[in-house]
């Protein structure tokens, strides 16, 4: 694979912080069916499909639940960018120690910043009633995660660049969400405290913005 490590693990980090266990079943049943270049064989081996396997599909159900997905999230803190660590040492392995170790700390990286975008999206998208937005989030991530990693196949530096660019259009998203989070949590307990000291909760009144 030579050049092509670094986008790959690159890709494969970011993808494996928003689904760790989709990225080692896709890039499996690559090299298992189609014999794709440069993956590591481990992945391909039956045990390891059948784990991410059954991972993934438990992940599809906790991710889409409201709530249960930040606590899902929040176990996985660890998980994913353990994952794009070993990801990233598996593809810089066969090269020097120096390599392998350069790579696995690239992907574990990759990894936790995709994480935690993700994880800051959720927490945003939790604070709306219903969970139709989660469903709709949780799967243009399952999606968007499928045809990166499909794309690195194909083109791993576009991959790459399309998974770079998806990382900080992610972040963005994440403080703008956050920031509305806040303006409301702000509104929500200024309501709160007319409320308690007896002061109208509608009317002109009501609607002045809480301090600052």
């Amino acid at each position: 694979m030579g050049a092509e490590v670094l986008p790959w693990v690159f890709t494969s980090g970011w993808a494996s912080g928003i689904n760790a266990y989709a990225v080692v079943l896709i890039m499996g049943l690559a090299e298992r069916i189609f014999h794709v270049a440069g993956i590591p064989d481990a992945l391909a081996r039956t045990d390891v499909l059948i784990g991410a396997g059954v991972l993934f599909l438990i992940e599809m159900v906790a991710d889409k639940i409201p709530y249960l997905d930040s606590t899902w999230d929040s176990i996985h803190t660890i998980v994913r960018p353990a994952v794009g660590a070993t990801l990233g040492y598996l593809f810089g392995h066969e090269n020097s120690d120096l390599n392998a170790a350069f790579m696995a700390a690239t992907g574990g990286f990759a990894a936790l910043a995709s994480h935690l975008v993700k994880a800051g999206t959720r927490a945003a998208v939790n604070t709306s009633p219903e969970p139709a937005s989660n469903i709709v989030v949780s799967t243009a991530e399952d999606i968007t995660v499928a045809a990166v990693m499909t794309t690195a196949f194909a083109s791993p530096w576009l991959a790459a660049g399309i998974a770079g660019l998806l990382l900080v259009i992610g972040a963005v998203v994440v403080v703008f969400l956050l920031k509305r989070v806040r303006r409301f949590k702000a509104r929500y307990d200024a309501w709160g405290e007319r409320l308690v000291n007896g002061e109208p909760t509608s009317g002109v009144g009501a609607l002045r913005e809480p301090p600052q």
